[in-house]
């Protein structure tokens, strides 16, 4: 049985960012996952934030443009609140592209990656597979998702909160939209979170998220109903892709690292409770997950994973949890259009454009740790 010191599960952004950094530090590393093909499933729409592109080298031919303006509307569409920045404050990203790109860096970088293995447990360090052999790995990098089978076999915490996204991927010609992030709050076709409206200079991304048990017609009606009449696109005849899934909105998890592994990405709960956003906290989370396996795996001592603690990193989500709450307080469409115009207000729009273009993100990589972890293992 192949003996490795870091098997991977899930070959997202997390994981193939996170085995890249540990396969660069010299670490034997493999990573598996159930789909044939990147391309397959996608689930997010592939928004970055200006802090993830000023602190991450991403291609720049796999971005779309700039994006300046965002517009809030509330249920009867009329009035939205324009807010705009004097920066690009997001750009969308070809996703099957950008995994790709990750794919082919951790695969440079010395890690192992196979698609079409299905993980299926772990015991006793023997992890078995569908479509492969079993192995033995010194430690496991949980990055499967909201709702990680690797979180429940090393039994660490589980996400328990969410809301479930949809999403419609439209073809448009070139230059024929202007960049702009369209946010309709409306709790009959999002009940809890928004409708959006963003493109990349080449697709229209239209979705809708919400509670589960408030979207009684069901998602795929909320979101086709929505699609045909949503601000800032004119859909042709029909998508070109569907995408969808859960979202883990209740913070980062807390317990996410035992002596057997640790979470990264939507596994960590690490999307920020209000925004839904996911790539930001997915990086930085895999930069210090990575910094704290390498370390413990070099030293051998349990007080390295001390360092990826689940209760610190959820300090800087405390606003963002609350604001959370009263979002999901927002039952019905007059509730919305008043919320709405109580944000067009000086205070209302400061507070909104904090949450929109604002600098604040987490984690950082202790510096200490991270130099204790660049040196490869003995």
């Amino acid at each position: 049985m192949r003996t490795v010191d870091v098997l991977v599960v899930g070959a997202g952004l997390a994981g193939l960012r996170t085995a890249c950094l540990l396969a660069r530090r010299g670490l034997d590393v493999m990573v598996v996952d159930r789909r044939r093909s990147l391309s397959a499933g996608i689930r997010t729409t592939g928004i970055f934030v200006r802090r993830t592109l000023d602190d991450f080298d991403m291609p720049e031919h796999l971005l779309g443009p700039g994006v300046r303006d965002v517009l809030l509307y509330p249920p009867s569409r009329r009035a939205p609140i324009r807010l705009t920045s004097d920066r690009d404050e997001y750009r969308v990203a070809d996703m099957a592209a950008v995994y790709e790109h990750a794919h082919r860096a951790a695969e440079s970088a010395g890690a192992r990656v196979f698609l079409g293995v299905r993980y299926v447990d772990a015991s006793r360090g023997s992890v078995r597979f569908v479509g492969a052999e079993p192995v033995t790995a010194r430690f496991i990098v949980g990055a499967d998702g909201a709702r990680s089978r690797v979180a429940r076999d090393l039994g660490l915490d589980v996400n328990r909160r969410f809301l479930v996204g949809a999403e419609l991927v439209y073809p448009i010609a070139p230059g024929t939209t202007a960049p702009a992030f369209h946010c309709v709050l409306d709790p009959r076709i999002a009940p809890g979170y928004l409708g959006w409206v963003i493109d990349d200079g080449r697709h229209a991304h239209v979705g809708v998220a919400g509670y589960p048990n408030a979207m009684r017609t069901g998602i795929r009606h909320l979101l086709d109903a929505f699609a045909a009449d949503a601000p800032g696109t004119t859909p042709p005849a029909g998508p070109v892709e569907r995408r969808g899934g859960p979202i883990p909105v209740g913070g980062v998890l807390r317990r996410l690292a035992c002596p057997a592994g640790l979470l990264v990405g939507d596994a960590a709960g690490a999307v920020s409770p209000l925004t839904a956003g996911g790539l930001d906290p997915c990086l930085r989370m895999s930069e210090l997950a990575a910094a704290v396996t390498a370390a413990y795996l070099r030293t051998g001592d349990q007080r390295m994973l001390s360092q990826y603690d689940g209760n610190a990193l959820r300090t800087r989500f405390r606003g963002r949890l609350l604001l959370r709450r009263a979002f999901a307080g927002i039952r019905s469409p007059a509730a919305a259009e008043a919320a709405v115009t109580a944000l067009r207000g000086r205070a209302g729009r400061a507070l909104t454009a904090r949450i929109l273009f604002g600098d604040g993100s987490f984690p950082e990589v202790n510096p200490h740790l991270a130099d204790l972890a660049i040196d490869h293992p003995d």
